[in-house]
């Protein structure tokens, strides 16, 4: 259990090796990646996200992914959550948005929910977005176990996160093995570099994996969990000992678990399991990762072989490193059988691009008494698209589809020149009321915004102010603290 690279200590000299290989036209730098997996027992969301995303570190998160398993999915529910955000998912927002978060991306197979979160200022440069989903329980109906996935490119680097909740009881371990085989081969990408799982740079699987503690007594168990001599019990938890043997599993790296087994407790306190079945203490709840290693040997110059050295020279120009900070439990949390687990990384890697695909703005004073128009300019080639939109945005929106309005970059085009469009706004569009707001391109073949304007003022209509209505003013220092993001 260790990471795949080490980084340079502080006060170490670096090799020439090292020396050379941060030379290039982008410079290398470390990204903080904050993960969570909680199996929430179908419970309404705590009030207090604090120490669950260490929203008191000075050391602030670039990325939030979350994993979460056994959402509740009682049929009302879930019919309502489809329409709408879910609870975990609303609640989520609304403490990362004040954050200057945005969500990116969120899947949900009926109680698994993978949510994916960004700080503003990496948006535009976290493209083709796609999510994706593979059930395994009950011969794949009705989805109550199985796996969600988010993969994305991140300064061109590419990710996939996949949320699992496996087969659960001690004697299934190898139905565990093979449910992961299957999912990461059934789940495919619409992506020319990564279409599959493995293809990807880099990898998270994380989730309620399941996995036991086996042969080891509950008096023994207990024992070194009260002792805290928690690897006194690695030799027995099951997905140690299948990794062992099973060459899928031996391509994950993985923290050392010096926190207590996060399975099972009694909801409201940290005593385990005290009903009649006793289940023993368990590490189910788990995060690995895999880096990519170079390519296979081949025995030929074939187009496969081609394809992986240019794929190697690009990764040697362009490295990612990986270094886990933190692998711990959230012993505070109660409202589950689960604690929930969290995993702190840092990534170290060089940009593959540092500038947006599109700059945008407003074209003079915006207000509802008026129609409006957006310049945009694209600063580098890129797929566009029919369906490509401009969306207005309040400073501090939660989500990609959080805007006030959107308008089409094709339909709405207004004229048009070798270096900028004009869009057209309807005023009725306009909030009345006027707000701080941002404008934002969304590529449709990217998935993703490719594109933020800085803050604006939107005034607010004279007409509406004659007519009685109070302007929603946002904050000096809010206002300072999303340019500073950006």
């Amino acid at each position: 259990m260790s990471t795949t690279e080490r980084f340079t200590e502080p006060g170490e000299e670096m090799t020439e090796e090292q020396k050379e290989e941060q030379k290039g036209s982008h410079e290398e730098g470390s990204h903080r990646l904050h993960m969570v997996t909680w199996n929430v027992a179908t419970a309404d969301p705590p009030e207090d996200f604090t120490l669950l995303l260490h929203l008191n570190s000075p050391k602030r998160p670039d990325l939030y992914v979350i994993g979460l398993q056994e959402v509740s999915s009682r049929p009302l529910r879930f019919v309502s959550d489809s329409v709408f955000d879910d609870p975990w998912s609303k609640r989520l927002m609304d403490t990362l948005s004040p954050r200057r978060y945005v969500k990116l991306s969120s899947i949900r197979m009926q109680g698994l929910l993978l949510l994916v979160f960004s700080k503003l200022k990496h948006v535009p440069f976290i493209r083709d977005i796609q999510t994706t989903y593979t059930r395994t329980g009950f011969f794949g109906y009705w989805g109550n176990k199985g796996g969600v996935s988010a993969r994305l490119s991140f300064y061109g680097h590419m990710l996939c996160f996949l949320n699992c909740h496996l087969a659960a009881h001690m004697d299934f371990a190898s139905q565990r093995v093979d449910e992961l085989e299957y999912i990461v081969g059934a789940q495919t990408f619409h992506c020319q570099k990564a279409p599959k799982i493995e293809d990807h740079r880099l990898m998270f699987w994380f989730g309620d994996l399941n996995f036991r503690i086996q042969d080891h007594g509950m008096h023994f168990v207990r024992s070194c969990i009260k002792d805290q001599n928690y690897d006194l019990l690695w030799s027995k938890d099951q997905l140690t000992m299948m990794k062992n043997r099973e060459q899928i599993l031996q391509q994950f790296d993985e923290g050392p678990l010096d926190f207590p087994p996060t399975y099972k407790f009694d909801l409201k306190s940290d005593t385990y399991d005290s009903s009649g079945k006793k289940r023993k203490p368990a590490w189910t709840d788990r995060i690995l990762w895999r880096l990519r290693s170079k390519a296979p040997p081949s025995d030929g110059p074939g187009e496969e072989e081609k394809k992986w050295s240019a794929e190697e020279e690009e990764e040697e120009e362009y490295p990612l490193r990986i270094r886990q900070d933190l692998y711990t439990s959230r012993m505070e949390y109660d409202i589950s059988d689960h604690k929930p687990v969290v995993g702190v990384f840092t990534l170290q890697l060089r940009k593959k691009y540092d500038a947006p695909l599109v700059s945008l703005q407003p074209e003079g004073d915006w207000s509802a008494d008026m129609d409006a128009m957006v310049l945009y300019r694209p600063l580098q080639p890129f797929a566009s698209s029919a369906w490509d939109w401009i969306g207005l945005y309040k400073v501090g929106f939660c989500s990609v589809s959080d805007y006030i309005t959107y308008t089409w970059v094709k339909d709405d085009q207004v004229a048009s020149n070798e270096e900028v469009t004009r869009v057209y706004v309807s005023k009725e569009e306009i909030p009345v009321r006027g707000a701080q707001c941002v404008l934002c391109y969304y590529s449709n073949t990217l998935h993703s915004i490719i594109g933020v304007s800085e803050a604006f003022k939107v005034h607010e209509s004279k007409v509406a102010a004659e007519e009685g209505f109070f302007h929603e003013k946002i904050g000096a220092l809010e206002l300072a603290t999303f340019r500073e993001d950006l």
